[in-house]
């Protein structure tokens, strides 16, 4: 059972969230609040699996509600996606280099939300090639402020071959494709890199990778 908590400041979208995850067997609604602070409290209580948390709240929006669940030990089994109503912006970016594990915005599709609930469940990042090339073309070319090189000599030279693909908006069975080797391969080599550099999840991963200049953004 996937357990998820609703951190939205509209009661009418976490009403349809709730009622549409409830509905499968393989998902329950075990909290929900309308900011940050609530969503902190709510997660030691309950330990959900995922929390969609809106990335504009009052009180404690996102990105600090994300920081904090991120930096808590308590509540490291707790995967954040970021619910926004613009797509991709600065602000999801901010959030994911927090720790969010992806984000979704608030009119997806039903079919589609249910998908990305147990995508993010069992562990991937909710992002889709075409958002990587969006976070490089736009953001990972400013200066972010992180030391270069940080974590970068833990890894192997296929693990950094492996990371930079990823960074580049490249499946587990792409990457496999490219280095010659299988897809479980290739998911070992990005989950060694994880845990090396202390990434949550690949989406954290792909930000690494180009704040610490394992991968040059391409300048249009």
């Amino acid at each position: 059972m996937i357990r998820i908590m609703l951190l939205d400041d509209q009661p009418l979208l976490r009403n349809g969230f709730r009622t549409l995850l409830d509905a499968e067997d393989d998902i329950t609604v075990v909290a929900e609040g309308a900011n940050g602070k609530e969503g902190l409290s709510l997660a030691r209580e309950h330990q959900p699996d995922l929390a969609l948390v809106d990335i504009q709240m009052p009180v404690m929006d996102g990105i600090e509600t994300t920081r904090r669940i991120a930096a808590d030990p308590d509540l490291a089994g707790v995967r954040v996606v970021i619910l926004t109503n613009y797509g991709f912006d600065e602000y999801v970016f901010h959030a994911l280099r927090a720790g969010a594990a992806g984000f979704l915005v608030k009119d997806i599709e039903p079919e589609d939300l249910l998908h990305s609930v147990r995508v993010a469940a069992r562990g991937d990042a909710l992002l889709a090639p075409s958002i990587t090339r969006m976070l490089i073309s736009r953001y990972v070319a400013q200066p972010l402020g992180v030391e270069p090189g940080s974590g970068m000599d833990e890894l192997t030279n296929r693990e950094r071959e492996a990371v930079a693909l990823a960074a580049q908006g490249l499946s587990n069975e792409e990457i496999a494709d490219h280095m010659v080797i299988s897809p479980l391969t290739a998911k070992t080599h990005i989950n060694r890199a994880m845990t090396k550099v202390r990434a949550r999840d690949r989406a954290q991963l792909v930000v690494f990778a180009y704040e610490s200049g394992l991968v040059a953004p391409r300048m249009r």
